[in-house]
Parts: structure tokens; sequence; C-alpha cells
């Protein structure tokens, strides 16, 4: 078995197998090609997978059901700890398979996603101002209930999941050069980064006011980075997960940062030349490109995620 990644559970042939288990249950994104002037870019066609389309609107439905199809669910449930999106997905997926669902989410968490976990009929219980206070919180509920807990993004099951948005975009795109991708926890970039091993060039994309893989690399180990910003719901936990770090460190090439209103503004215009509606997280990757954070050279094929679109249209 392959071990590229550093860890014997997070290797390609497991992100193969979990991405079988769980093409029932997901949508396999559609990507499309925009000319870059659309976008005032003076660059090569832009590649955008449009991961906002997946199941409760984000990536994080993948990692969703990789755990709860390969794990054993007590009678008490799962419980998750999520800025919004995370916890979406896994009241999603218990919904669709039958199983309670308890979601703590810090009072960041956009209406929208608080309003659709409900939908769903998962217990929902919002407390604290991050993510941090909310997984606290759910750390408690589990010691009391004995519900198992989906993390948002350090364990092997929601990376091997995730990984499987790299078995998808290497088949639908095996062109790029370039893949810019949002990060908050590093669960999304550190499995498509365990799927692909260096065959593409992996760009991480943060808020400046939520740095937190940034600041990881800068230390050498996870550390406690800012969490605030535009898209404190999707991306400012405290810091990094430990599982996806090794991997990163080897295949994620750099992190650039963004600020709050090129983030806005990457809203904006995904809106205006696609109608497409991202949320500030899902719109992070684009920012870079936009705001020139990063730059590519001629003729470079670039790939960008947007990774999530639970947000107000209208707003936009």
């Amino acid at each position: 078995m392959s071990t590229l990644t550093g860890s014997p559970d997070l290797t390609r042939e497991q992100i193969a197998l979990t991405h079988e288990r769980i093409r029932p249950y997901v949508r396999c994104t559609p990507v499309i090609e925009v000319d870059a002037a659309d976008f005032g870019l003076d660059a090569s066609p832009i590649t955008l997978k449009l991961e906002l389309l997946q199941h409760a609107g984000s990536f994080k439905a993948r990692g969703a059901f990789a755990n709860l199809l390969s794990r054993p669910v007590p009678k008490a449930g799962v419980v998750a700890a999520s800025g919004g999106n995370h916890g979406l997905a896994v009241a999603y997926a218990a919904h669709r398979l039958g199983i309670p669902a308890t979601i703590f989410v810090p009072s960041v968490a956009a209406a929208t996603k608080q309003e659709r976990i409900r939908s769903l009929q998962a217990n929902l219980v919002v407390g604290g101002e991050r993510y941090a206070d909310a997984l606290e919180a759910s750390r408690r509920f589990i010691e009391e209930t004995g519900a198992m807990e989906i993390h948002a993004f350090d364990q092997v099951e929601t990376l091997l999941g995730q990984g499987s948005l790299g078995v998808e975009l290497e088949r639908q795109c095996p062109q790029l050069d370039t893949l810019l991708v949002a990060v908050g926890g590093g669960g999304l970039i550190g499995g498509i980064a365990a799927w692909l091993g260096g065959k593409v060039r992996l760009i991480g994309v943060e808020p400046h006011a939520a740095p937190t893989l940034y600041r990881a690399f800068e230390a050498g180990e996870p550390v406690d980075a800012e969490a605030g910003g535009i898209a404190a719901d999707s991306l400012a936990p405290r810091r990094v997960g430990q599982l996806m770090f090794p991997v990163a460190r080897k295949f994620v090439e750099r992190v650039v940062l963004v600020e709050d209103d090129a983030i806005r503004q990457s809203q904006s215009q995904l809106w205006r030349a696609l109608r497409v509606a991202a949320e500030p997280g899902g719109a992070a990757a684009m920012a870079a490109l936009l705001s020139g954070a990063y730059k590519p050279a001629t003729g470079e094929r670039v790939g960008v995620i947007v990774c999530g679109g639970n947000t107000d249209a209208v707003k936009l």
C-alpha cells in the first residue's frame, strides 16, 4: 500500500476505496473553463471546480458520508462541531441515512446554515463565538451521551472523503499545472494533496485574518493563529489539523493570504460573470487570482475550487 503521505491510513488506495464507497451518495460536481478576461485577468483560461453544487452546499458532504459509511455508529448517533458547513453536511448525511445528529455551531455561523441544519431535523446547539468553542461544547456532549464524533478536518475518514474531490478533478482535468484551494482546518487541501501526491502544484489560500496553515508553516507545526474575518464561519479554526500537516508540508508549495475585501470582490465577480453564488470561504481561492496574491506564469493552467455556496445570493 502506498505511503506517500507518511500515514498508513491516508493513502491513494484508501482514498480510492472511500471514493467508491461514497459515490452513490455524493455528486460528481462539474468543472467549467472560463476566459480569464471575463474576470479582468490577462492569463490562460481558468478551470473552476464547482463544488458549491455538492449536497448541502459544500465539499464537506464527502467527509460526512465517509465517516457514516465506514464507522460503526452508536445508538446515540453522531455529533459534529462546525462553523456551519461541516455541521450542515453531517446533518444532511445523517438525515439521508436515518441517523440521529447533534450539531454544535458558534454564534458566527451564518443564519442560512443554521436554518438548513434545523430543516434536516438535527439537534442544533448554538454557543460561543468561534469554532473552538463549539468543539469544546461538543466534546462535553460526547462524554455525557456516548455519541460518535465526526471531526470537521482532523480525522482520517474526513480526509479520505475530502480526497475524493481530488480523484474526480484528476479525471476531469488531467492537464492542470496548479490548483488553488481555500484552507481552514486543512481537511480539503490535505485530502487532495494525499491523492495528487505532487502531480499538481498546490497553493493554499487563506484570509489574512485566519492564517492557520500559513502560521503552521512558519512554526514548523500546527499552532494557534488568528481566527477572524469575513470567512470566519468556514475558514477560522484556531489551528490546522495534526493529521493533514505532514501531508501539507510535503505537497503544498506555499500559502498565500488574501484580504477580506478581496474575498468580497471575488464573490461579486463570480456572481456577475457566472451567476455562481459562492460564500466567502468558497470564493477565497478565486480571490487569490483576482487580487494578484497568486500570479500564474504565462501559459500556466490554473484550477480553482469554489468549495462552498451556503450564502444568500441576493446579497451579491
